[in-house]
Parts: structure tokens; C-alpha cells; sequence
């Protein structure tokens, strides 16, 4: 029986149907899980089409434990006075390496504060690399000699310096691409929205590397976030995004490699969420007992990055006991020498606090120059006058 409305149409009923369309969405999305390669043990688990050349995890492997030795040095060196501050990275050591190793010499890299290790994974001089936290130069390193940016302490302000320079090289036909490191925290900042927002509208080949180490100083992302991760963020975008066992090595390098191809390939830039732990403090300054357990730190010792890959690379011969026994004292020479160079003080010229300020020093700071150089020679002078 037809309705009214039908029979002046003349039409019939029909059953309705639904039309299922594509979720444009789909291909945007992560893991429903990190992605593993290797469990916790060390045992491989994902697919061997993912494994990254053999040769690249032995020199992984390598600078991580060269890496690792470097950061408790400069711990040791915040205790005795030889640094004002110092940001651990102690447990993030396949991320901070990992994500290096994907980069090739040309393409930039932009850290934060926490990525020494990084830096040195770089081969920066870690002495430095070490002037900004010893607080007596601007930067220690050449950041275009080095590709790599300033470390840089407010939150994610450096997203936006990636997203433009790495717009600035495609546009100039260079197939540069530009890694960024941020941290959990850093995803709540608007810097971060406007950079993402940026590349993917303008398909500016850069990687937003995200280590999620679970606490912004002594804030837990629970306080942070509600999204099912933070690697989900990438499809309000339009940008695509994984996410990734940090503290599995192969891992790390598997889909950083991936990400800096598909960047590299114009295809826009990348989002990867690494799952991982910050073993020490914030910094020398904070007190993590106060806002997490002791419980907690052993669990995720439990889950050591250097631990999982040296014994991957032993069951498949690519590492035996002497060759483990030289890694490490490689490590020591490294730390050693850094020890003996921190010894020393630096030369400081107090003049140098208005170089780099402005292009073009302006009236005032010519004057505030001019103050101290006057205070410096009366100074000297008073001083040869005692000598007398």
C-alpha cells in the first residue's frame, strides 16, 4: 500500500540503502598499538620486512651506549658545578638516536632543551653542545654548519621554525627534510597547532617527532590529553601519524625511516608518537619521587632500549662479547675526555652578552655595551693599581 505522498508522486516504495563511502580518515590513522618489532626481552616480533639493515643497528647500538654514557656524565658534571642544569634523557635512548640515524647530513634537525644525546648522536662536539646548559655562550655549536637548530626551552616554539624551513626548502627545490623534536607537554601548546596546521596545509616536508615519556615536568598526560594517544592528533590535520614502541630500537628506526621518506617524497609532513620513559628527573632541579613511584621507575628499567637491542644483535651473531666489552670502553674514552675538557674553564669575554642580539646593534644596546666595557677597564685599572 502506498502513502499519499507516493502515489501523487507515482513512485513505489523502496527499501533504503546504505551507501558506505571510503573514511577519508582511515589512511590518516595510527596503530590501534605501538608499533613493536622487538619485545621486551629482545626476541623479534613484527614483521622481518620492517628490520633495518643489520650494519645500521650495530652502529646504533653503538651510539646509544655512547649516548647513555654521555648523559650520566653530564649528570655527574650538574653535581659537581661544571653545569647550571642538565635534562636527562637517560631511557630515551632509541629515540634520541633512532630518530637521528633516519636523517640524512643535509636534512635539519630541531631539538629541545633534553636533546644532548641527540646532538652528540650528530656528532656535535658535546663540549658544545654542553655551552648553552653551562651557561656561557648563546649556542656552542654552528647550527647551519650542523643543520641543526638551537636547543630550545620554551615549548614547542621550535615546531614552527621547522615548518618553516622546511617550506622554505621545497620551495627552493631542495628535498631537505626537517625533524622535530617535542615532547608530550609540547602537543598542548598553540605553537604546536599552528606548525602541524602549516605543513599539512602547505605540505611542508617535516617530521614531528613526539616522545612521549609521560610526564610534562610533573604533569601526567592523563592531565594533558583525552585523545586515544597523541599520535591521534595528526588526523585533525590531515596529517598522517603512527605510533611507536620507544623503547624499542628497530622499532623507532623502522618508522622514523618511513616518515622522513614520506616527507621527502612531497608528500607532507609526519606525525610519530614515541612510547617511552624518562628514567631520571625533569632535571637536576626536580624532585620526581614527589609525583611518581619508585614502582614505577623499575618497571620501565625493566624495559632498557640498549638492553633489548644488544640482545637481538647478539642472537643473530652481529655482536659477541668482545665487540660489546669495546663499545663500552669507547664510551669511557668519550666520557673521559668530556670530563678533562669540562675541567677547564672557559674564556669568557663579558662584551659577548650583546653579540647576535640584533643584526644591527640599536642605540640602547650600544649603550648598555659601552657601560660595561667603561666598568671592565676601571676594573682593570683598579687592579693594576693594587699590582703596584
Amino acid at each position: 500500500m502506498t502513502t499519499t505522498r507516493q502515489a501523487v508522486r507515482g513512485t513505489t516504495p523502496r527499501s533504503r540503502r546504505t551507501v558506505k563511502r571510503p573514511d577519508p580518515a582511515a589512511a590518516l590513522l595510527p596503530s590501534p598499538e605501538p608499533v613493536r618489532l622487538l619485545d621486551e626481552t629482545g626476541a623479534l616480533v613484527g614483521p622481518t620486512g620492517d628490520q633495518p639493515d643489520v650494519a645500521k643497528l650495530v652502529e646504533l647500538h653503538r651510539r646509544m651506549v655512547v649516548g647513555r654514557r654521555f648523559d650520566v656524565q653530564c649528570t655527574a658534571l650538574t653535581k659537581q658545578g661544571r653545569l647550571a642544569v642538565y635534562p636527562s634523557s637517560r631511557g630515551q635512548e632509541a629515540c634520541q638516536v633512532g630518530a637521528v640515524l633516519a636523517l640524512r647530513p643535509t636534512d635539519w634537525m630541531f631539538p629541545t632543551y633534553r636533546e644532548s644525546m641527540a646532538l652528540v648522536s650528530r656528532d656535535i662536539d658535546p663540549v658544545e653542545v654542553l655551552t648553552l646548559l653551562r651557561g656561557d655562550w648563546h649556542c656552542g655549536y654552528d647550527p647551519a654548519a650542523h643543520r641543526t637548530a638551537p636547543q630550545c626551552t620554551p615549548l614547542a616554539t621550535q615546531t614552527v621554525h621547522a615548518a618553516g624551513l622546511a617550506y622554505g626548502e621545497a620551495r627552493q627545490g631542495r628535498d631537505t627534510v626537517a625533524l622535530v623534536f617535542i615532547g608530550d607537554g609540547a602537543t598542548s601548546e598553540g605553537d604546536f597547532h599552528e606548525a602541524v596546521n602549516f605543513a599539512a596545509v602547505f605540505k611542508a616536508p617535516v617530521v614531528f617527532f613526539v616522545q612521549n615519556n609521560k610526564y610534562a615536568i610533573s604533569v601526567p598526560l592523563s592531565k594533558q590529553t583525552a585523545a586515544p594517544s597523541l599520535a591521534h592528533k595528526g588526523v585533525g590535520y590531515g596529517v598522517p601519524a603512527e605510533q611507536v614502541d620507544g623503547n624499542d630500537p628497530l622499532a623507532v628506526l623502522s618508522v622514523v625511516n618511513a616518515a622522513v621518506a614520506h616527507a621527502r617524497a612531497g608528500r607532507g609532513p609526519y606525525l610519530v608518537e614515541a612510547h617511552t620513559y624518562r628514567i631520571e628527573p625533569h632535571t637536576n632541579a626536580d624532585d620526581a619521587a614527589r609525583y611518581r613511584t619508585g614502582d614505577e621507575v623499575e618497571t620501565w628499567l625493566g624495559r632498557d632500549p640498549i638492553a633489548r637491542l644488544e640482545t637481538y644483535l647478539r642472537g643473530v651473531g652481529a655482536l659477541d662479547d668482545a665487540a660489546v666489552a669495546a663499545v663500552h670502553d669507547r664510551a669511557e674514552a668519550y666520557a673521559a675526555d668530556l670530563r678533562t675538557r669540562m675541567a677547564e674553564e672557559p674564556a669568557v669575554d663579558p662584551l659577548s652578552l650583546f653579540d647576535h642580539v640584533y643584526a644591527e646593534p640599536t642605540p640602547q644596546l650600544r649603550e648598555q655595551r659601552e657601560q660595561v666595557r667603561a666598568e671592565l677597564a676601571a676594573e682593570a685599572e683598579l687592579a693594576g693599581e693594587g699590582e703596584r
